[in-house]
């Protein structure tokens, strides 16, 4: 029989590397574990992302300034804060650095695609994903290429390098590029605490490099998968889905139910991920 393909996203793919326990945890477990309490930075990043696909789906002439804050204030995501002011103070800070990235954008140039989801497959994988905001240019020589813009709302400076090796972007680069048959080589992670743009273009032989890193991180997930449904006794399990403790143990969703991750690390509080607020 031929080999079944395993379909996967890259954030599956990641977290199997980042923890095997985590993964049982998040993609296998049936009834799934409780989690922890939401996050407010994921919360305060959701926000923001909801609100920039907003705008671009306005009508043209309401593609304004004040718009997308307005659609930052109704659409904002209250949950993992320390209480209503901490939230409204959040809420502030973010409307003010939407508004501040859209005046770099020109509202008349309509991206290709906005929250979109994009897929290809191998002789191996079949991997797909959905891409933040997806643009269109024209390369040096007139020809249409696309380029794969990727929101980072976060306290932690981006460089280069990040969207250099950056597997997901990667995989969505070659995931657009199948779905509009057309040339996409160029990621770009848009950090908006700082304004900063990080890009890279990648050769073909970069895109093969991380294409043929997912596929061997899938082929671990799927030999996982096959023995976990064909049942393991319970002195296996942490075999095939060890627990990789650390101290970022402290931000996983599941580190009360972990005894490893939990001697590893410290708790966090909900807001804990939160930049620091800048004193006068």
């Amino acid at each position: 029989m031929p080999q079944r393909l395993y379909p996967c996203t890259p954030t599956r793919l990641e977290t199997w590397l980042d923890c095997p326990r985590r993964y049982r945890m998040t993609y296998l477990d049936r009834p799934a574990p409780r989690k922890g309490p939401p996050w407010a930075h994921n919360s305060l990043g959701a926000s923001v992302h909801n609100a920039l696909a907003g705008w671009w789906r306005l009508a043209l002439r309401h593609r304004t300034v004040a718009a997308a804050g307005d659609l930052l204030d109704r659409g904002w995501i209250g949950e993992g804060y320390a209480g209503p002011a901490q939230s409204a103070e959040r809420r502030e800070l973010a409307r003010g650095m939407v508004e501040r990235y859209v005046t770099t954008l020109n509202p008349a140039e309509d991206p290709l695609g906005v929250e979109r989801t994009v897929g290809t497959h191998t002789e191996k994988i079949v991997v797909s994903g959905r891409v933040d905001r997806l643009d269109e240019v024209r390369g040096p020589g007139g020809d249409r290429e696309l380029v794969v813009v990727d929101y980072k709302t976060g306290r932690r400076k981006l460089s280069p390098d990040d969207a250099r090796t950056s597997m997901p972007l990667a995989l969505y680069a070659l995931a657009a590029a199948r779905v509009f048959r057309a040339r996409c080589r160029r990621v770009e992670l848009h950090h908006l605490p700082t304004g900063e743009v990080h890009a890279h273009g990648h050769s073909d032989a970069g895109l093969d490099r991380h294409l043929r890193r997912a596929e061997n991180i899938a082929a671990e997930c799927a030999a996982a998968d096959q023995r976990f449904r064909a049942g393991l006794a319970a002195g296996q399990v942490d075999g095939v889905f060890p627990p990789r403790p650390s101290p970022a143990c402290g931000w996983c969703d599941y580190r009360a139910l972990c005894p490893e991750g939990s001697a590893a690390s410290s708790p966090r509080r909900p807001w804990d991920g939160l930049a620091p607020q800048k004193t006068p």
